[in-house]
């Protein structure tokens, strides 16, 4: 994929142009006077200099980095359509899982209501859960009802000791290194942003473990895979994840089937109900 410097330039005067000062939160002042942000305007929102961000309109400047043109999307409030164009121009792809995947789509909503008869979550592409069915709730708990900051899978599985209780020990090893490499693979897509990158501070602060994995710079996304869970009720039972992402990428739906002749387990997770496993306080020790 290459760089198109003179569309990229193109681009970049015309969108500095439709901005206004009062846009991005500056005062116009009376001498402007031509519309539009002045180039030092865009250099200083961006972070840049204002030398860099003059050759980069005038088609003279190397290839920009994911990052840069990451804070050009801010400086410019540029819409994912246009961010995803410059990101084409620059001769980058343009970093799909940065969407607005923690707010969660009623669609998917709707989606995740139709599967009453099985387990089902909504998550993040970072691993935030967002939703869950009923029949979920009955096998890993509540974990809506936490703190927003703290629903994340990768982030219990760390930091939450009673989390690993319910899978065998002998998965534990290979668990966390999918987490992991699962997490690089997002973070990556969205290309470094303010989220993920605090995400990955906060788990390399409170984890040894997860520091030296991800420093091993695995990447696997995880699609399909079987879980094998102790439940605190019904002992140890089995399922297959499959994991259905929307288009762009930036949440997911995690379907939890029961293999074949394996029906019993949902019997009794119906049976349950999601009340055995939903605390007042809002805690829960199953893995998500």
């Amino acid at each position: 994929m290459g760089m198109n410097r003179a569309d990229l330039a193109d681009f970049l005067r015309r969108s500095r142009g439709r901005l206004a000062p009062r846009d991005v939160g500056l005062v116009e002042g009376p001498r402007r006077r031509t519309p539009g942000l002045r180039r030092e305007e865009v250099a200083a929102l961006a972070g840049m200099s204002t030398d860099y961000y003059m050759r980069l309109e005038q088609a003279r400047s190397p290839q920009p980095s994911v990052q840069m043109l990451a804070a050009l999307t801010r400086a410019l409030r540029l819409t994912i359509d246009e961010r995803d164009h410059l990101y084409l121009l620059a001769g980058h792809r343009p970093p799909e899982g940065a969407r607005a995947g923690e707010y969660l789509r009623p669609s998917m909503l709707y989606l995740l209501d139709q599967l009453e008869g099985v387990p089902a979550q909504v998550l993040s592409d970072l691993g935030d859960v967002l939703a869950q069915s009923d029949m979920a709730k009955a096998l890993f708990g509540c974990v809506c009802a936490v703190a927003p900051e703290d629903r994340n899978i990768a982030l219990r599985w760390f930091t939450e000791p009673d989390v690993r209780e319910h899978f065998a020990a002998e998965e534990h090893e290979e668990h966390a290194r999918q987490l992991v490499a699962d997490l690089r693979a997002a973070v990556t897509r969205r290309g470094g942003d303010m989220a993920s990158r605090a995400l990955v501070e906060r788990l390399r602060a409170a984890s040894a473990e997860f520091a030296a994995l991800w420093d091993r710079h695995e990447v696997a996304v995880r699609r399909s895979h079987p879980y094998r869970l102790m439940h605190p009720e019904l002992g140890l039972i089995e399922f297959d994840c499959e994991v259905l992402a929307t288009p762009a990428a930036d949440q997911r739906l995690r379907v939890f089937t029961p293999p074949p002749g394996g029906t019993e387990a949902l019997d009794m997770l119906r049976v349950l109900g999601p009340q055995h496993r939903c605390q007042p306080t809002g805690t829960t020790s199953t893995p998500s």
